[in-house]
């Protein structure tokens, strides 16, 4: 393989792609050896988009907090520690994978969600990207199927050889998803890089009030998501 892309298939202290937890599922979803690269990338990506809960009120200025073994213990993260969990399912299998990273707009948000944070847009989304075929392909594992049906947006899907990115309109026409701004491509999940990022986007009270919050529960969740209204957007023109 390409000297270039071995690190991509490294572990590292947040992707522990060699971490027996990691490997074991690895090989339950994929099987041992892999038959086939982009079917078995296909198959973890189902796997973590359906089998991790999406959960935007955790812990989140810790490498341990977004762990891959962590993630696959817990079974809920919001969408970096489910692209990193995938990065490092991807990596057990052999399969070079990295993180890459988006403002976006909208999200897949409630009213009380977009109130907590005081701003629509989500800073430093995160997606995987497999190595796949000669090419980087991006994947969104983000949002389990049953909570885009509730959000009225259709589960996204990935074949392994197509960028999988939010559409930008709902079910009902109405405006769901917009990128904003790119922020590059990692072969490791850039905690101080977000909590700074965080920290200049949503405000240094802000994000220190939700850091003293975690400290003081434990880092057990701040609120129920899965209970929250789904955000109504404006309808698209036309």
């Amino acid at each position: 393989m390409d000297d270039k892309l071995s690190r991509y298939l490294d572990p590292t202290a947040v992707i522990d792609c060699g971490h027996a937890a990691v490997e074991a599922k690895a090989r339950e979803v994929a099987g041992r050896p892999p038959d086939d690269p982009v079917a078995t990338a296909v198959r973890l990506y189902q796997a973590v988009r359906d089998g991790i809960w999406y959960d935007p009120y955790l812990p989140f200025y810790r490498a341990e907090h977004y762990r891959a073994s962590r993630v696959l213990e817990q079974g809920r993260a919001f969408c970096i520690g489910k692209a990193g969990l995938l990065c490092a399912l991807s990596r057990a299998c052999g399969i070079p994978a990295r993180l890459a990273f988006a403002d976006v707009r909208n999200h897949l948000a409630t009213r009380q969600l977009i109130e907590f944070m005081g701003s629509d847009v989500f800073v430093f989304h995160g997606v995987t990207e497999f190595f796949l075929e000669g090419r980087w392909v991006k994947a969104t594992p983000a949002f389990n199927a049953a909570l885009c049906r509730r959000h009225g947006v259709a589960p996204l899907d990935f074949n392994g050889r197509e960028d999988s990115l939010f559409q930008s309109f709902n079910s009902q026409g109405r405006q769901f998803m917009e990128y904003v701004r790119e922020r590059g491509s990692f072969d490791d999940i850039p905690v101080e890089q977000i909590v700074a990022a965080w920290r200049e986007a949503y405000g240094v009270e802000r994000v220190d009030r939700w850091i003293e919050r975690f400290e003081a529960s434990g880092g057990a969740p701040v609120r129920d998501f899965s209970s929250e209204d789904p955000l109504s957007s404006t309808p698209c023109a036309g």
